[in-house]
């Protein structure tokens, strides 16, 4: 069945996955969990509208890495001058779910832009992009890969589509996930992007399946009633009715 986003954030596994996934003393330690935090941040003042030899290596915590000829595009080519000009107009304080942020993230914004840059070379998926992207405006764009995108049901426009979800009923989501972020005691500057993101992936990679996934659709962006939910291979089942089987590069 489907559920709503605050009932996986308030279950009551959330704050044992989030705490378990942020453990610096853990026997089994999860590299994404220097993610953001890594080399100071790629928020940084200083570095905040470019990519950087540490922000490659950020996103290798989270298991993906940037193929050689498209780092050198990024630190030392016309790659990388572009996205830094598109970077820059976005502000790097800005929060999904909160003001002006809904306009950032469209379909004609700069942040997008500047993904579809980075989609647009041959080496690189939807995945790494957003990687890269997340790494520089954690605050505004998700980590989304394809366990999250699978919960999900495979949404169109995901970053607005998780905008209105937070920015629903005064921020009530946002809420829940800064008190999680609290109660798990994980460290205090992870965004509640990734919050979010860390709760739903360790919800679901272990039973996650490109295929015939039984998770698929299970998680709604939409605010629920659990009289409306529907079954996730109802939800599959409509998908590829919509949009046939689609092959997603990694």
């Amino acid at each position: 069945m489907t559920v709503d986003l605050l009932d996986v954030v308030r279950a009551e596994r959330a704050p044992l996955d989030l705490a378990t996934y942020f453990d610096e003393k853990a026997a089994r330690r999860y590299t994404g969990r220097r993610f953001e935090s890594f080399g100071g941040g790629g928020d940084l003042a200083a570095v905040q509208d470019v990519i950087t030899a540490v922000d490659l290596l950020a996103v290798q915590t989270l298991s993906v890495v940037v193929p050689a000829e498209t780092a050198f595009a990024l630190l030392d080519g016309d790659l990388g001058r572009q996205v830094t000009a598109l970077l820059a107009r976005v502000p790097a304080d800005l929060e999904l779910g909160t003001r002006d942020a809904r306009e950032a993230v469209g379909a004609r914004s700069a942040v997008l832009e500047a993904w579809q840059l980075l989609r647009d070379r041959e080496d690189i998926g939807f995945v790494t992009a957003g990687k890269l992207i997340a790494r520089k405006r954690p605050h505004l764009i998700p980590v989304y890969d394809r366990v999250i995108r699978c919960l999900y049901g495979r949404p169109q426009q995901v970053w607005v589509r998780l905008h209105d979800r937070l920015a629903l009923e005064g921020g009530e989501l946002r809420g829940e996930l800064a008190a999680l972020r609290a109660r798990a005691e994980a460290p205090p500057r992870v965004s509640l992007l990734r919050v979010l993101d860390v709760v739903l992936w360790m919800r679901h990679h272990d039973e996650h399946r490109e295929q015939d996934c039984p998770g698929f659709g299970t998680v709604s962006l939409e605010r629920i009633d659990p009289d409306d939910a529907k079954p996730s291979a109802l939800l599959e089942r409509e998908l590829l009715e919509r949009e046939g089987l689609v092959s997603d590069e990694h």
